[in-house]
């Protein structure tokens, strides 16, 4: 039997767990023969542990990814410069070409700049002292350009922009970040957790100017604002956001929209062609989000690979965290929802504040399941809420509690023991460890958080889940069965 022809398009973290997936499912390559054509030279990398080595806690070689086995056509630093259809033929930029039977877009997106007077050069080049903060190479840029005492400017309140912001005020560079909204975070927060942000970022150095936006950037000495006012600048960070890579898609005549529009299957309206990840616009994802994209991989590897052709993507839940030295944050499903409104029935909306130790919590439930929450500096509260989050199991009576994490100790009767944790249950979102691959490790000799960390990664990127894996270790070491 010949092997089908699976073409990748992207070797950034979705098309690389795609093509890990293809071979769990296929290790011997007899059902699909794997090709993966990526535009940068570098091996795959994590992108979401890029604020770690902006902040200097990580060095590059840090953030690679796992290798992908055996046996794969991996091909680097080499672009795609055209799809036909017609004859199920990528054209790559040496003007070679690779057959498919199957063909998935994992393009991923590029970073959105604003339109804002002298950023970018006539040529469309960003300008001298401005940097993008997307891939591993704009990371070293800013790395090589970042010094003590250096005025720096940050477009983009944001995740990664705050992230970029407390890693370079990390470095004693003099940051100030830029929003055009009302509050930092504004899609993740509400105005409280917002502003209660800032306030725990401003004690770390850091300065902002919200509700106006860049009118003109001058080299050298910084951004002129539209409210008239000035922020020094000796570089300019741009984290405005990105926009998903659709050019080959488009040009191939495939439907696109905000991205490339793909069914539950994965399918675009070609259905020998495929899109995950950033580029993909299925109705339940958004760019930008890394679990989406694995839940999507894992889906259509089952489907390529003739595993379950019966796996359709329903959507992720998606927890977000500020991956920022100093701060512990998390937020997750619907949080706009005012405490103090009307709500329909069933829904309930708690809310502590802490403002002089920064801490912030507000859970949103429906039917006794969370829906919602924001945990600013309560990591217990986070680590057990996420659980019950992902789970959508019901909540303990004692809503207070549960956000305060008083019924979430070790040894709380409510604590949910990890024996009976399903092993796909997420432990460290930022470097995709489940408990399985924390009980896998364990059986191979990492008897500690330490070796864990080594073995897996674990810990090693926002380091929120340090709590949960210790958890686990010591759930080990009692000898309980997994």
């Amino acid at each position: 039997m010949t092997a089908r022809r699976v073409v990748v398009i992207g070797h950034g973290m979705a098309g690389a767990r795609l093509a890990g997936e293809l071979r769990r499912h296929d290790p011997v390559a007899d059902r699909v023969a794997v090709t993966v054509v990526g535009d940068e030279p570098h091996a795959a990398y994590n992108r979401v542990l890029l604020s770690g080595v902006l902040a200097g806690s990580l060095d590059l070689d840090a953030v690679r990814l796992q290798e992908i086995s055996q046996p794969v056509d991996l091909r680097l630093g080499i672009a795609v410069t055209s799809v036909d259809r017609s004859r199920r033929q990528v054209r790559l930029a040496d003007d070679s070409a690779v057959d498919y039977d199957a063909l998935v877009l994992a393009t991923g997106a590029r970073p959105w700049l604003p339109d804002v007077d002298g950023l970018l050069t006539e040529h469309g080049a960003l300008s001298a002292g401005v940097f993008a903060f997307r891939s591993r190479d704009d990371c070293a840029r800013i790395v090589a350009g970042a010094r003590p005492g250096v005025p720096v400017a940050v477009l983009g309140g944001g995740l990664l922009g705050l992230e970029a912001a407390r890693g370079l005020a990390g470095r004693g560079c003099l940051v100030t970040v830029v929003h055009p909204n009302g509050h930092i975070l504004d899609r993740q927060l509400d105005p409280a957790g917002g502003h209660l942000l800032r306030r725990v970022l401003e004690r770390l150095g850091i300065e902002f100017r919200v509700g106006t936006t860049a009118a003109r950037y001058l080299p050298g000495d910084g951004l002129k604002l539209a409210d008239g006012s000035h922020v020094p600048g000796e570089m300019v960070v741009v984290s405005a956001g990105v926009r998903a890579e659709i050019g080959l898609a488009k040009a191939a005549g495939l439907a696109v929209d905000r991205g490339v529009l793909v069914d539950d299957a994965l399918r675009t309206n070609d259905p020998r062609v495929h899109a995950i990840g950033d580029c993909a616009q299925h109705t339940s994802s958004g760019v930008g989000l890394v679990q989406p994209a694995f839940d999507q991989a894992a889906v259509l590897a089952a489907r390529l690979t003739g595993a379950d052709p019966a796996a359709r993507y329903r959507g992720t839940p998606v927890v977000t965290r500020l991956k920022a030295r100093d701060v512990d944050l998390a937020s997750m499903g619907d949080v706009h929802l005012d405490p103090a409104g009307d709500h329909p029935p069933g829904v309930e909306v708690i809310c502590v504040q802490d403002p002089t130790r920064g801490r912030y919590g507000k859970l949103v439930l429906r039917d006794d399941r969370v829906v919602g929450a924001i945990l600013l500096g309560l990591p217990d509260a986070a680590a057990t809420i996420t659980q019950f989050f992902d789970s959508q199991t019901p909540v303990p009576g004692d809503r207070l509690g549960l956000l305060l994490a008083a019924c979430c100790r070790p040894n709380s009767p409510q604590a949910r023991p990890w024996r009976r944790c399903p092993t796909t249950r997420w432990v460290c979102r930022c470097n995709t460890v489940h408990k399985g691959r924390l009980v896998a490790a364990w059986q191979d000799g990492a008897r500690d958080v330490a070796a864990m960390a080594t073995a897996t990664r674990a810990t090693t990127g926002c380091s929120s889940c340090r709590n949960t894996v210790t958890d686990i270790v010591n759930w080990l070491a009692s000898n309980q069965p997994a």
